[in-house]
């Protein structure tokens, strides 16, 4: 079979060739080109050690000397070239002792994680499958490849990644690899929060956010994210689950599912949020994002365009279509969605597209007086003004039409 590989990626193989090194496109990329996916980008692993790769290309990159990895430069974007390596022995549950470069294409492929990503292709050899990848591909298939142990206990993060894959490509796993990750996703614990949350984001933002039921099964949650474990104890688990699948694959709407009910009461859910967000190493505009979103979930206003202007004028304002996207997510995984309330939400938006596109006063920064109009209306600097300015945005947030300087001052002229 023939995989259409991209010119520049057939260059670096081809230079290679003529010096006389294998060479081959491999993993992530040969496994989305067989599923007819565009890749992400394109890994390319080659008989030729690090040095003699930098030798043959003029522009090159130290990505990772010590694990064989050099990025190798055409015009303005970059490849990274990988010796054929064996792994030493594992220790951490993440590192080899030492990485052993060889010869054979079979070591390198051997010590990956998955057949699927244990595929390697060049358009002189072909597809070099050793461990039945295109099979499991044709299967739906995530298998791990040779011993899952050992393939675990090289590497622990794999078992999250087994599951990530499951839900980014629909597939499901292996019974034998499903085993090993129960046994073994305790060590889960010695990994980076950094790197469980690549992989936990990525199973969140794929296809099939419910398939972190699975990283539930196998006791992968229970390491990484204990909270969930507690919310599978109740009924809000599994409609939490539902409610991923109503949701757009954005991770802000995604994470904000998952934390919304996890407590009592909104403040509690928020705070637990920010917590959790912050344990995971998530950055500081997912987590002001998400944690707002979580204290307003709920929706506690009314179906009027003065509630939602109030709404607007205590929340980020562009987060609020988001808001109602969680809101609407929510009423259908309910067994019985309340008609009204979906309503509601359609309002609320109309309302709030209408507020956006009149640019309808919804702060204080909006309003046509400022502290400094009722300075000179020789109001003391100070409290007084915060108050003042207050009372005027309550008026214009019930009359719009009232935002003028003129009408403003007037109502506290005696002040």
């Amino acid at each position: 079979m023939r995989i259409e590989v991209p010119k520049k990626v057939q260059t670096i193989i081809r230079t290679l060739q003529e010096h006389e090194y294998d060479a081959y496109a491999v993993g992530g990329c040969v496994r989305d080109s067989l599923l007819f996916r565009a890749p992400a980008d394109w890994d390319i692993t080659t008989s030729a050690k690090p040095m003699e790769v930098k030798a043959i290309f003029k522009r090159t990159v130290d990505t990772g000397l010590q694990h064989g990895t050099v990025t190798v430069l055409i015009e303005k974007e970059g490849f990274e070239v990988t010796t054929y390596r064996i792994d030493g022995e594992y220790e951490d549950s993440r590192h080899p002792k030492e990485v052993i470069f060889t010869g054979k294409l079979e070591e390198d492929l051997k010590r990956r994680d998955f057949t699927i990503n244990a595929m390697a292709y060049n358009d002189a050899t072909g597809l070099v499958d050793l461990f039945n990848g295109r099979e499991d591909l044709q299967n739906k298939v995530v298998r791990c490849v040779g011993n899952p142990q050992e393939r675990f206990t090289e590497d622990a993060l794999r078992i999250l990644r087994a599951v990530r894959f499951s839900a980014q490509l629909g597939f499901s796993i292996d019974e034998k690899t499903k085993e090993a990750a129960k046994v073994l996703a305790p060590t889960l614990c010695k990994i980076s929060a950094e790197r469980i949350q690549t992989e936990l984001l990525k199973l969140l933002i794929s296809a099939n956010p419910q398939y972190l039921r699975t990283a539930w099964e196998l006791g992968i949650t229970k390491v990484v994210l204990p909270e969930f474990d507690e919310i599978m104890k109740r009924d809000i688990g599994e409609k939490t689950l539902r409610a991923f699948s109503y949701t757009n694959d954005d991770k802000v709407e995604r994470l904000t599912i998952l934390f919304a009910n996890m407590e009592k009461t909104p403040e509690e859910s928020r705070d637990l949020s920010r917590k959790v967000l912050r344990r995971l190493r998530f950055d500081n505009d997912t987590i002001q994002k998400v944690s707002e979103l979580v204290f307003w979930h709920t929706c506690p206003w009314e179906s009027t365009k003065t509630a939602v202007r109030t709404v607007l004028s205590q929340c980020t304002p562009s987060l609020f279509p988001t808001l109602l996207n969680i809101h609407r997510a929510e009423l259908l995984a309910e067994e019985n969605p309340d008609i009204e309330k979906l309503e509601f939400l359609k309002k609320s938006r109309e309302f709030y597209d209408e507020i956006m596109e009149k640019k309808e006063c919804i702060s204080i920064k909006m309003l046509a007086v400022s502290g400094k109009d009722f300075i000179e209306q020789g109001v003391e600097p100070g409290k007084k003004i915060g108050e003042l300015l207050s009372a005027c945005l309550k008026i214009v947030l019930e009359n719009p039409e009232k935002n003028t300087k003129e009408y403003l001052l007037s109502c506290f002229t005696d002040n």
